[in-house]
C-alpha cells in the first residue's frame, strides 16, 4: 500500500507549459476554423490530417525543450499516474509513472484502437517550419488519401473521441488505484475520464483522498482532504 498521485495541467505550470481550461490554457486558444475539442479528435486528424498535424505543432510540439520544475522532481520517486503530455516526470527521473494520456515525445503507427503498436520517437526535430504542412505530413507518411492504418503515424496522444487502452496503461492504472492507500489528485480539474475512475475507485474502496489546487474542486466524498495552494505550495509545506 502506497500513496498514489495524479497529477494535472497546474503540475506543469511553472514549467512554462499553460495549462489547459485557464484563461491562457490551451483549449481557450482554438484554430481558425474550429474549438480545440473539435482538433483534438481522432475524426480531425483522419479527415483533415494537414490541419490536425500544424495545430498540435504549435499547440504542443513548441513545448518539447521545456524542463521539469521542481515539483516533478520531488515526485521522481513517488508512485505517479500523470495526465500531462509534456514528459516532463520522465525527464525529472520518474522511471516507471504512467503517462494515462500519451507523450508528446512519441508517436505510433496509425492503429485501430486496441491493437498492440510500439511507440516510437516523435521526429518533432526534423520538422521544415518553412514548408510546416508538407513537412508534417512527409513525417508521418501521410499521403493525398490521408492516414493510413499501419502505415502513417500519429502523435501519441489520447484524443477527445478514442478510449482508454493498454497502449495507455490503463490496467495498470486501475490497479495502482485499487491498491493505494491514500490519492493525491494535484493540478487538476477534474474534467477528463481518469479523474473520474480514480474517484469512483477511492469511493467503493474507501480510499481516502486529497486534492492540491488553488481552486480546487469539490467533490462528493466524505474522505477528502482539500490543500487551496499550488502543487509547489505542497510540497514545501
Amino acid at each position: 500500500m502506497t500513496t498514489l498521485y495524479i497529477t494535472g495541467a497546474g503540475v506543469s505550470a511553472q514549467s512554462g507549459i499553460p495549462t489547459f481550461r485557464g484563461t491562457d490554457g490551451f483549449w481557450t486558444i482554438g484554430s481558425k476554423n474550429y474549438t480545440p475539442q473539435e482538433m483534438a479528435t481522432r475524426a480531425m486528424y483522419q479527415t483533415y490530417p494537414r490541419e490536425f498535424l500544424i495545430w498540435y505543432y504549435h499547440r504542443f510540439a513548441q513545448y518539447r525543450d521545456h524542463g521539469p520544475n521542481e515539483v516533478h522532481a520531488w515526485l521522481a520517486d513517488k508512485q505517479l499516474i500523470t495526465q500531462n503530455i509534456d514528459g516532463l516526470d520522465g525527464k525529472a527521473g520518474n522511471e516507471s509513472y504512467i503517462s494515462i494520456h500519451g507523450r508528446l515525445d512519441q508517436i505510433t503507427l496509425f492503429h485501430t484502437q486496441g491493437d498492440d503498436v510500439s511507440r516510437h520517437v516523435a521526429p518533432w526535430h526534423e520538422v521544415d517550419e518553412t514548408y510546416l504542412g508538407d513537412s508534417l505530413l512527409s513525417l508521418f507518411k501521410i499521403g493525398t488519401q490521408g492516414p493510413e492504418l499501419n502505415q502513417s503515424f500519429k502523435p501519441y496522444v489520447l484524443l477527445f473521441d478514442e478510449y482508454y487502452t493498454e497502449l495507455y496503461q490503463i490496467g495498470l492504472a486501475e490497479q495502482q488505484m485499487r491498491h493505494a492507500s491514500k490519492i493525491v489528485f494535484m493540478g487538476t480539474s477534474f474534467s477528463v475520464n481518469i479523474t473520474q475512475i480514480a474517484l469512483d475507485i477511492a469511493r467503493q474502496r474507501s480510499i481516502p483522498i486529497e486534492i492540491v489546487d488553488p481552486e480546487p474542486v469539490h467533490v462528493l466524498y466524505d474522505q477528502v482532504q482539500y490543500h487551496q495552494m499550488t502543487a509547489l505550495e505542497y510540497i514545501n509545506r
